[in-house]
């Protein structure tokens, strides 16, 4: 069998064989899809991505037939990429390299929950494990918009946020990941267990330094939750009003995410249902709240439009309303014009409406704020994630200074390296942590660009680099 990469001299067939019983996936037109993740949301990704390739996909069921895999990688020094949903933005699951592509979902059970906590298999689908959570009264703290098929073990790999951030805060927040297993890349694979802040030398970084089998996650308790959109004449007030409603503490808020009208001309299924040519501000708000949140969207000059216990929603078939926040936001418009994309931008003051109104003044009219709502070690803090309508990198990167101007931070969604995103920059720890679970770099090779600069020394000289 020849490689369907061009980047490999394995004979792939006999590779094939060594794995059995594990099944596996070598048909190319297959292999080729189970090589894309979302990095078409980016066009400088697009275009670097769009030809890479792995060479066979193996779809493990059991912990078992995860070591296998690995053990038959690390002997025929094959590059390795981990793939749950390929909901992600940036390439991560994506082989640059060629290789051996390893899905998980069939590593899909729900092992335990608990009081707070929901213990799965790293390919479980987050909607799956939250419906089992609902029907025992808990929810996740934070999940994807992405849901239907984004991965538990996916998220934790790549994700950062989502609905329920502005509750309990990001993924990294302390005791928002309970526990990590990870299985090492050896000759005899070795599996870690990584609690408290060591989980942080796993989460986000891409499958770079370790292969999650199992994921352990803080649950709280499931209110009945009510999906909310109201509208305002300014993008301006729409923001203050979701900064109001994000801090108020008689509001214990899911979700608080602005979107500019014109964007909002982009999501038809809401027609209708708001006021059209307005701001729009989506929230999801426990019932025992409403009157409070009906008084501030009022006391903000809003007019409440909707208001969707889960029966309306379905009677009105409506969409979730989270669907219409996070980066399903910019799905949704990509859906109609592929010629648009989106950047991840930090506000350095996310109670400053004016200052967000005058950084918007300043980008022009080919950039459409979106803005989302977290807690950041208890402080609520905001995230821009505009709709850019793409002409050229030069007018990208453009763009991010007139944003680092008015003293918002870029983290750039267009670079295929673990380093750009602002979790991981030059993070001597995790790779010291890469050293020791992947010791031959077969792991994700070329996300990281630090990896090159210290992959001869031993994890200890790594590691002691995160001081200097």
């Amino acid at each position: 069998m020849t490689s369907i990469s061009g980047k490999s001299d394995l004979d792939w067939a006999a590779f094939a064989e060594r794995l059995a019983p594990v099944e596996v996936i070598d048909e190319p037109v297959l292999v080729k899809k189970r090589s894309r993740d979302f990095f078409w949301y980016s066009p400088i990704l697009n275009q670097q991505l769009k030809r890479s390739f792995g060479d066979l996909v193996a779809l493990p069921k059991t912990v078992e037939e995860m070591v296998h895999c690995l053990k038959t990688a690390h002997a025929a020094d094959a590059p390795v990429v981990l793939r749950g949903g390929g909901t992600g933005n940036y390439g991560q699951a994506v082989p640059l390299h060629g290789g051996l592509i390893i899905e998980t979902t069939g590593l899909n059970r729900i092992l335990e929950i608990g009081d707070g906590f929901v213990r799965a298999e790293a390919g479980a689908l987050m909607a799956d494990v939250n419906a089992a959570l609902m029907a025992q009264g808990w929810e996740m703290a934070m999940f994807p918009s992405t849901q239907d098929i984004a991965t538990i073990g996916g998220f934790v790999a790549g994700g950062s946020a989502g609905i329920g951030s502005i509750a309990n805060g990001v993924l990294r927040e302390p005791g928002n990941i309970l526990q990590l297993k990870a299985l090492s890349v050896e000759e005899n694979p070795q599996e870690y267990v990584f609690e408290g802040q060591d989980v942080l030398q796993i989460h986000h970084a891409w499958g770079l330094n370790g292969v999650i089998t199992e994921v352990t996650l803080r649950t709280v308790p499931h209110p009945d939750w009510i999906g909310c959109m109201a509208t305002f004449d300014s993008y301006q007030e729409c923001y203050a009003a979701g900064y109001a409603v994000a801090t108020d503490d008689q509001i214990g808020c899911k979700l608080a995410s602005t979107v500019d009208a014109r964007i909002v001309e982009y999501f038809p299924r809401l027609k209708g249902h708001v006021r059209p040519n307005k701001h729009l501000l989506v929230s999801l708000v426990p019932a025992t709240d409403m009157q409070q949140f009906r008084d501030r969207i009022a006391d903000q000059g809003g007019s409440l439009d909707l208001e969707l216990t889960e029966e309306d929603r379905k009677a009105a078939s409506l969409p979730h309303v989270f669907e219409f926040a996070y980066n399903h936001t910019t799905l949704q418009v990509l859906k109609a014009d592929r010629s648009a994309t989106y950047q991840q931008i930090g506000v350095p003051d996310a109670a400053d409406a004016d200052a967000v109104a005058k950084v918007g003044a300043a980008l022009g009219d080919d950039v459409w704020q979106h803005h989302e709502f977290s807690l950041l070690n208890g402080e609520v803090v905001a995230f821009d994630l505009p709709i850019i309508w793409y002409s050229t990198e030069d007018r990208l990167r453009e763009i991010g200074r007139i944003y680092e101007d008015h003293g918002h931070s870029v983290y750039d969604a267009h670079s295929f390296h673990v380093e750009s995103g602002g979790l991981k920059t030059a993070d001597y720890l995790h790779l010291a942590w890469k050293k020791r679970l992947d010791p031959k770099g077969l792991l994700n090779p070329g996300k990281s660009r630090a990896w090159d600069l210290v992959k001869d020394l031993p994890p200890e000289e790594i590691e002691a680099k995160a001081t200097v």
